[in-house]
């Protein structure tokens, strides 16, 4: 099979959409099958078999480390070389709407998937007046595919309650052989804390921007004095952040990666997740593959992954001191820990590449074979 990847966003940007992305993208050219990747131009023509064709673009205003890459004539010319049996947009905005466009001019069957809760993060950069024209845009882009999916089942329903169409789920997934508990080192501990190994250590992976909620954490630390943050990855709001969280216990550490973040997530005490506008969170599920409990807002795709008080603990999100409590009570008993710790282990086993990649494979031969989809249970 042949597939046309459009993706607003890969390498050499790191998030929880390329992670998924690098993943797909192996295990679909371990299977026999040649991706081509069109994506913003980063440097990078190739990988793990896979070519990538770049496309230049800008920096978006609000958001810099995001490039709004344009589609233009060179990438039709590229479609035709590569002749794909199926092209496949990665929630689809500026470069996505070339590959719509393409797969419906070319007639080539098109699935799309939705990944970033767009609508919910104007909230957070003050153009929440957009949300409802956002939606229909939305509407209007997916509504074109043959099939849209999903990474969990609140956002199935979010979607067909705002007209989308043929919504189906991809399931999560998560690199268990990467994230171990067994990576946990004092030395990592003893960075993460600037030098406080002893003291309970807290811990956020993920985009440092405002529709994550970091600033949310900073009650935790008052509550808990003893305790130490550390904040692991970089993006448009840590000068901000940096300021907020002046004069509190905290360390931005910027970005890991690889055995370097396996180890960061097995050598903490918990793994503080406040986001409300997750469709999945995946670093959860990489905290929770490394043995490190997470407290995390009982929002979106996040309850597909945390059951609380069995594998983590869940807070409500309109409760202001909802985190502050989950995050006592996470610390509060060693004993429980450990049991949560062994739980998420035993849940992210669950969920591996390889099976969420024949997941897709399957959607993708069902769409070619034109036989009818699987409906959402």
């Amino acid at each position: 099979m042949r597939i046309a990847l459009f993706t607003e966003t890969f390498l050499p940007k790191i998030d929880g959409i390329v992670t998924r992305l690098k993943h797909t993208v192996e295990h679909l050219q371990r299977q026999g099958h040649q991706v081509l990747v069109f994506c913003p131009e980063g440097g990078l023509r190739e990988y793990k078999g896979a070519r990538i064709h770049g496309v230049k673009g800008m920096p978006l205003p609000l958001y810099p480390e995001l490039k709004l890459a344009f589609p233009g004539p060179p990438l039709k010319q590229a479609l035709q070389r590569f002749r794909p049996d199926v092209i496949h947009v990665v929630n689809p905005a500026v470069l996505g709407v070339g590959g719509i466009y393409y797969a419906k001019t070319l007639q080539i069957p098109l699935v799309a998937s939705y990944h970033t809760h767009l609508p919910q993060y104007l909230q957070h950069y003050g153009l929440g007046a957009l949300e409802g024209l956002l939606w229909e845009l939305l509407k209007l882009g997916h509504n074109q595919a043959m099939l849209n999916l999903c990474t969990s089942s609140a956002m199935v329903q979010e979607l067909q309650s705002h007209g989308i169409e043929r919504v189906d789920l991809w399931q999560r997934g998560v690199d268990t052989e990467l994230f171990q508990p067994h990576l946990a080192s004092r030395s990592m501990r003893e960075k993460l804390s600037q030098g406080h190994p002893e003291a309970p250590l807290l811990l956020y992976v993920g985009r440092v921007s405002a529709e994550k909620q970091i600033d949310e954490i900073k009650p935790v630390l008052a509550a808990i004095p003893q305790a130490r943050l550390a904040i692991v990855g970089d993006g448009p709001q840590r000068e901000a952040l940096e300021a907020h969280f002046a004069g509190t216990p905290t360390y931005f550490a910027g970005y890991m990666q690889g055995l370097e973040l396996a180890s960061a997530f097995a050598s903490a005490d918990a793994f503080i997740f406040p986001s409300r506008t997750e469709t999945l969170g995946l670093v959860l599920l990489e905290a929770m593959a490394a043995g490190c409990p997470v407290v995390a807002a009982a929002s979106g795709g996040i309850t597909d992954i945390v059951s609380d008080g069995i594998n983590g603990y869940l807070f409500n999100p309109q409760d202001p001191q909802g985190v502050v409590a989950a995050t006592q009570r996470l610390l509060a008993s060693p004993e429980e820990r450990e049991t949560l710790r062994r739980n998420a282990r035993l849940e992210a086993e669950r969920w591996g590449w390889a099976a969420a990649t024949q997941q897709l494979q399957t959607y993708y031969e069902q769409i070619l074979g034109r036989s009818s989809l699987p409906q959402v249970a």
